[in-house]
């Protein structure tokens, strides 16, 4: 699809004056925040959110929005208060998991954008500093963020920091 020929995009053409909250238009080729939280879901789903998976959450949230602070109910305030809840429980089967918090987070998201180095290396950063152990969980919110960054690395054509 071109997106400069005005073709639809969720909706939206290029030419419309306005997106509204929830749509967002972007070149072709480009893996956005909420598409990469989204992409979580496939691989770590099924796992419940602990504090490091909060806290990379909001971290990707943050600049997604380009605010300071988290969106009151928000997808990082969600994860923020799963991870609290799963913290009391003892059965896993009673947790929240990813995929309850991160379906359909792009929508849930007030603003998006494609993601950065930059942006990944913030995520992969909070993620790396809220787990007791210091490390990041292979298909973890940071391992989606990194892998959606060296995608639209590639797909820019040169390597970039941004």
């Amino acid at each position: 699809m071109n997106i400069d020929s005005g073709e639809n995009v969720k909706g939206v053409t290029k030419n419309s004056p306005q997106a509204s909250s929830g749509e967002h238009v972007f070149d072709q080729g480009h893996v956005t925040i909420g598409e990469a939280l989204e992409a979580t879901v496939l691989t770590a789903g099924s796992r419940p959110v602990d504090y490091s998976d909060a806290a990379a959450i909001q971290a990707a949230e943050v600049r997604a929005t380009g605010r300071t602070n988290i969106v009151p109910g928000g997808v990082a305030a969600a994860a923020q208060s799963a991870a609290t809840r799963n913290a009391r429980l003892t059965r896993d089967d009673e947790k929240t998991t990813l995929s309850e918090i991160l379906a359909e987070a792009t929508s849930k998201l007030p603003s998006d954008k494609p993601v950065t180095r930059r942006d990944a290396e913030g995520v992969i950063g909070a993620e790396l500093r809220n787990d007791p152990n210091l490390t990041t969980r292979p298909g973890g919110v940071a391992a989606s963020l990194a892998a959606a960054a060296r995608i639209n690395q590639i797909n820019q054509g040169s390597p970039r920091k941004e």
